[in-house]
C-alpha cells in the first residue's frame, strides 16, 4: 500500500476538479502543512535522539569490558592459583578461553551443570588442546576429586552461548548422561561444595533459575547433565553446605 501525503509530511495536492483554494486560503493551509512536517521532524529527532542514546549506553558498556583488559586495570592472578580451596590447577589452553576480569567487566549469576560424556582424564586432555575450542572452569571426578582449568575471573567457553559464557561458571562431571553410576554421592558432595562457593562470591541464590544444566542454556544442541542427574538432591546440598559458617570453598 502506498503511503499517504500526510504520512510523508507533504502538502496534498488538490485532485482535478477540486476548487483551487484562495491565495490567503493557502496562506491558511501551508503552516498546516508545515506544521505537520516539523512534527515529524521532531518525532524522527526524537527517535534518533533515542537511538544515539542507546548506542551510547552499549559503546560506554564496552568500553568497560576493555578497560579492565588494559594492564594494571585487572584483577590481581598468580600462576596456578585456584578459587576452590584442594582444587588441582590444570590449565587449559588460552584458545579455549577468553581473559577477563569478572566480575568488574562481566556480572557473574549463574553455574551451568555438565556431563563431560568421557572420564575425568579425558576432560583435561581436551581443554589443553588448542583446537578443541571449548573448556570449563571445573572437573569434578568421581571419587570427588576438583580439577580447575580456567580462573573464574576469565571466560570459558562451554556454554555455547556468549552471553551465558560471559555470566556463568561452568563445571564439568565425568561420567556420561545415560549412565547413573556416573553420579556418586562423592561427586556430588563436591560439586555442591563449589557451586556453594561460587553462590557465595557472587551473591546468587542456590535455585534453578541460577544453577542450570548445559540443556537449558538457550542456543544448545547439548543434553547434559541428562535425566539421572538429580537436580532436587543436588541443589539440598548445595543450600546445606551454604548454611555452613562462611570461609568454606
Amino acid at each position: 500500500m502506498a503511503a499517504t501525503d500526510e504520512a510523508r509530511g507533504e502538502e496534498r495536492r488538490p485532485a482535478a476538479g477540486e476548487r483551487q483554494p484562495a491565495d490567503g486560503e493557502r496562506g491558511a493551509a501551508r503552516p498546516a502543512g508545515r506544521r505537520l512536517t516539523r512534527r515529524r521532524a521532531l518525532l524522527l529527532g526524537g527517535g534518533a535522539a533515542v537511538a544515539a542514546g542507546a548506542a551510547a549506553v552499549a559503546a560506554r558498556e564496552e568500553l568497560a569490558y576493555w578497560w579492565w583488559r588494559l594492564p594494571g586495570n585487572g584483577r590481581p592472578r598468580k600462576e596456578g592459583e585456584v578459587d576452590f580451596a584442594g582444587a588441582q590447577w590444570s590449565a587449559a589452553s588460552p584458545a579455549n578461553y577468553r581473559q577477563a576480569s569478572r566480575p568488574d567487566d562481566y556480572t557473574v549469576d549463574r553455574v551451568v551443570v555438565h556431563v563431560v560424556q568421557g572420564s575425568f582424564a579425558t576432560a583435561l586432555k581436551v581443554f589443553q588442546d588448542p583446537f578443541h575450542e571449548a573448556s570449563a572452569h571445573y572437573v569434578v571426578r568421581g571419587d570427588g576429586h576438583v580439577a580447575q582449568t580456567v580462573r573464574e575471573l576469565d571466560v570459558a567457553f562451554h556454554a555455547g552461548n556468549r552471553g551465558y559464557n560471559e555470566r556463568s561458571v561452568g563445571i564439568e562431571h565425568a561420567g556420561f548422561v545415560d549412565r547413573p553410576e556416573s553420579f556418586t554421592a562423592d561427586m556430588y558432595a563436591a560439586s555442591a561444595r563449589l557451586t556453594a562457593g561460587i553462590c557465595r562470591r557472587y551473591a546468587f541464590p542456590a535455585d534453578r533459575e541460577h544453577v542450570v544444566g548445559h540443556v537449558e542454556v538457550p542456543g544448545t544442541d547439548h543434553t547434559d547433565p541428562g535425566p539421572h542427574w538429580d537436580w532436587d538432591r543436588y541443589l539440598a546440598l548445595v543450600r546445606a553446605e551454604l548454611r555452613r559458617p562462611a570461609g568454606r570453598a
